[in-house]
């Protein structure tokens, strides 16, 4: 298994969160090797009362959340995590789009060392609390889109089993609860480890995920509050 203990309980209950989980891969753009596939989403689950937000979301995972990858590796998976934030996506992009400093919301990384300036390309080194199977993560920037609130970032190297990991995140302006909010979205697809099934590995990188959002939600919630 790829943890010992039970992971952290964010499982309970939340109408501001949802997740989608990629298990349909359909080779839809190839390269001239024919290596290269796309994950597609699969089915899209609705929030209660949000009339028509299956199928925006649709939208925004085709055009944002299809990651090619390298059709060799036939044991790959991906998931998609939603979370509702009630407050302006600005509050939202500032917290996010701090490549170089993830621990502002994201409790499991204990400290962050960047190499370089904060630019894509860029290298971070990421150290991470005690009780998760990992001890550090490399990871590098591929996107940092200020206009359109995007931010992507792939695992390099680092002391864990998280191979050929790739991540997405993008921000949406939606009203939530009737008020200016933000959608956020985060996917990935990575291989999965020697051992595990696609189902052991998409319930452990969900739980971290779902955390951080929620995470997230709560602390740009708390700036919003404050700025007004």
């Amino acid at each position: 298994m790829m943890y010992e203990s039970q992971p952290p309980d964010v499982w309970r209950s939340s109408r501001d969160l949802i997740s989608v989980r990629i298990d349909k891969e359909e080779p839809s753009s190839r390269s001239s090797g024919g290596s290269k596939q796309t994950s597609k989403t699969g089915t899209v689950q609705y929030l209660q009362g949000e009339e028509g937000y299956g199928e925006w979301l649709q939208e925004a995972l085709g055009r944002y959340h299809s990651h090619s990858h390298d059709g060799s590796r036939a044991c790959r998976c991906s998931s998609v995590v939603v979370q509702r934030v009630e407050a302006p996506v600005n509050v939202v992009w500032s917290l996010v789009r701090r490549f170089d400093e993830p621990q502002i919301y994201k409790h499991f990384v204990r400290n962050c060392f960047m190499r370089g300036d904060l630019k894509v390309g860029c290298l971070r080194e990421i150290r991470v609390v005690s009780g998760l199977p990992a001890a550090t993560s490399t990871e590098r920037l591929e996107i940092l889109d200020e206009e359109r609130h995007i931010l992507s970032f792939s695992i390099v190297g680092g002391d864990h089993r998280l191979s050929h990991y790739r991540s997405v995140t993008t921000l949406h302006e939606r009203l939530v609860n009737g008020k200016p909010g933000t959608i956020v979205i985060e996917s990935y697809v990575v291989d999965v480890p020697h051992g595990n099934t696609k189902e052991d590995t998409c319930l452990f990188i969900d739980t971290i995920v779902k955390c951080n959002l929620q995470s997230l939600a709560h602390i740009s919630q708390h700036l919003s509050s404050h700025r007004h």
